[in-house]
């Protein structure tokens, strides 16, 4: 037997969320051609289907493209520091993707590794995350290629399923995903199942045996030709963490603040000297495909990636993770078939 619910009651529900003055994110469409993850005010701006997913993704909820970490007051000589309130109001996020929620469990290495980053672990307990199985997908998305699935657990407090009756099959995964829809759900016997996701394509143990032994390749070059560094890539990224720390305010005082950054930036790694490290875009692109394949797994164990597709989907050239897989795997397979 599954569980199941209507899409009226979950409507219902999502309107009783609001009303008790809580945080309800997902997909709405912000303009005509626009989709995006953005808190609701009402239930009918939700949308589940029709798409493939939203431009952006539910990061900067547990992640904010900017924060406030401490505040301070000048007076005189004197500065004084204070704390600025920890968010204290529950999120949920509904109709999130399998690719955007299997983040979590990958960047919760980074922010709880040699320091514990209790603005992230705050956010991360007071968010419930509701995914949706993918029923399509389209030539950018690769998630098959990661290791995960249209129906992938990681990350997902509960998972919905669309049974294309106007009824949804839930998976209550946490105990937060099972305090959510106690007593809203029926049982049935019908059960629902993802779609069949797409065809991987790409062999990650070649892209690693690449990575391994091609630093100084010439073909990062090639590799980064059409990249405009504009780092639409990064920012719409489930896992891209990049941040840098600034002092925002006057004479009188201001802020810490975290911001958002990224390594495409030809910014990013320039030095108080004036030297930058990562000068060409192409070591910048090197950087960012090495991290998530080579650096963040050898130490983590976790591929920084979830096959999204959202950085070539948004790249105003179209150059993304998967293309330069594709390409380095065309690289390397050549290579061995001239060496042999």
């Amino acid at each position: 037997m599954s569980e199941v619910i209507s899409q009226q009651t979950l409507s219902q529900l999502v309107d009783q969320w609001i009303s008790q003055g809580k945080r309800v994110a997902g997909p709405t469409r912000v303009k005509p051609d626009v989709l995006l993850y953005e808190f609701l005010t009402a239930a009918d701006q939700l949308l589940l289907n029709g798409f493939i997913r939203p431009a952006n993704t539910i990061k900067e909820l547990i992640f904010p493209r900017t924060e406030k970490l401490y505040g301070y007051r000048l007076e005189g000589k004197q500065i004084e520091l204070y704390d600025v309130e920890p968010p204290a109001t529950e999120q949920i996020v509904v109709g999130a993707r399998p690719c955007d929620a299997a983040a979590f469990p990958t960047l919760d290495y980074v922010f709880n590794w040699d320091y514990k980053d209790p603005f992230y672990r705050r956010l991360r307990d007071l968010t419930t995350i509701v995914t949706l199985a993918c029923r399509d997908h389209d030539e950018h998305c690769f998630c098959t290629s990661v290791k995960l699935a249209p129906d992938d657990e990681g990350g997902s407090d509960a998972m919905l399923f669309d049974l294309g009756d106007g009824n949804y099959e839930v998976r209550c995964l946490t105990d937060k995903g099972k305090a959510l829809f106690a007593g809203a759900t029926q049982s049935s016997d019908k059960v629902g199942k993802a779609g069949p996701g797409p065809e991987p394509s790409i062999d990650l143990d070649k892209v690693k045996q690449f990575l391994d032994t091609n630093f100084e390749s010439p073909q990062w070059q090639s590799l980064s030709l059409r990249c405009v560094g504009c780092g639409a890539c990064a920012y719409t990224c489930p896992t891209c963490h990049c941040f840098d720390i600034v002092d925002e305010g006057n004479a009188a005082g201001g802020a810490r603040v975290r911001n958002w950054d990224a390594c495409q930036f030809s910014m990013f790694t320039m030095h108080a000297s004036g030297h930058n490290p990562r000068s060409d875009k192409s070591q910048r692109q090197r950087q960012r495909i090495m991290h998530k394949f080579q650096i963040y797994p050898d130490k983590f164990g976790e591929i920084l990636c979830t096959g999204c597709g959202n950085c070539t989907r948004n790249c105003p050239v179209s150059l993304g993770v998967k293309p330069v897989l594709e390409a380095i795997q065309e690289i390397a397979t050549t290579e061995t078939i001239e060496t042999k």
